[in-house]
């Protein structure tokens, strides 16, 4: 199985009580490391995305890390990796800061390797490629009907004077969502990602007359929900989380979940065992060691 991955590099900067104390390779770091974990022998897993030079080195040998990672689609950046720096916000939520943003990947670096089995695609800074890309993938592969699995992330934000990322409704989020095999994004996500405010269920409904297969809706510690269709009518399926207690890693885990649920899904065809599959694998990464981890320069 050939699965390709699409998003920004990014390293992340997590800082505590005025100090930066520590930093992680994040964005399309934390999905390749989770299906680096579950690849089977093979497996190949293709990750596009360009890296600036002063980091080229030190992230492919991370990645070779991985045996099922090929690193054929990275390709060198003229400008700085992008950067996100983690502050200490209101209650328990980070305040994210981003401190540079690399230009989308272009299509013609990611035409070459749609020979794919599945294709994940996750906007982990927001500008990972543009609509126009995304058509023109669209295109390409759709008398294979090569399944798609697509991250709104980062999408449904904008970036602030004071670099802080902010939601923002998307005016064409359903051109983005359009003939799909699933879509995803979290609770805030999908309260905020359409002009007129719509509920989860009207939300939903109106993906799914796009062509899409499937939504998931992650709820982090509550799980994840599936929408999907069948004659014209929505299923809802709740998928819940084990329990995670003292979880060392929570950067990232909607990352993991996106990755786990396509390779599922590839493997089974079934959006279900795949949604609970990546539940349970993004609960078990909240405990371990944080893959990403590299240190401060």
């Amino acid at each position: 199985m050939k699965l390709l991955v699409l998003g920004h590099l990014c390293v992340d900067g997590v800082h505590r009580g005025g100090k930066l104390i520590r930093e992680r390779w994040g964005g399309i770091a934390n999905a390749v490391a989770a299906l680096g974990g579950l690849a089977s022998p093979g497996d190949t897993i293709v990750p596009v995305c360009g890296v600036g030079g002063t980091e080229r080195e030190a992230f492919l040998g991370w990645l070779g890390g991985f045996s099922a990672v090929d690193p054929a689609g990275v390709f060198p950046l003229e400008g700085p990796t992008n950067r996100i720096d983690l502050y200490e916000g209101p209650g328990a939520k980070d305040v994210a800061c981003a401190q540079s943003v690399a230009p989308p990947v272009p299509y013609e670096r990611i035409r070459k390797h749609l020979t794919a089995d599945g294709i994940l695609i996750n906007m982990f800074s927001g500008a990972d490629i543009t609509i126009e890309t995304l058509d023109q993938i669209r295109m390409e592969i759709r008398s294979r009907e090569t399944p798609v699995h697509f991250d709104y992330h980062n999408l449904t934000t904008g970036i602030s004077p004071e670099r802080e990322r902010v939601r923002r409704p998307l005016e064409d989020w359903r051109r983005w969502a359009f003939m799909l095999h699933s879509v995803q994004m979290n609770e805030e996500e999908a309260a905020g990602l359409a002009l007129d405010r719509l509920t989860e269920d009207q939300l939903t409904g109106h993906l799914l007359t796009l062509g899409t297969g499937g939504v998931l809706i992650t709820r982090g510690a509550r799980g994840a929900t599936l929408f999907t269709s069948e004659h014209k009518k929505i299923i809802r399926q709740d998928v819940p989380c084990a329990p995670v207690a003292g979880a060392d890693t929570v950067i990232g885990l909607g990352d993991v979940f996106g990755a786990a649920f396509i390779h599922r899904y590839l493997a089974t065809r079934d959006m279900g065992l795949a949604a609970a599959f990546a539940a349970g694998t993004a609960a078990a990464a909240a405990q371990a060691p944080d893959p990403g981890a590299r240190p401060i320069a």
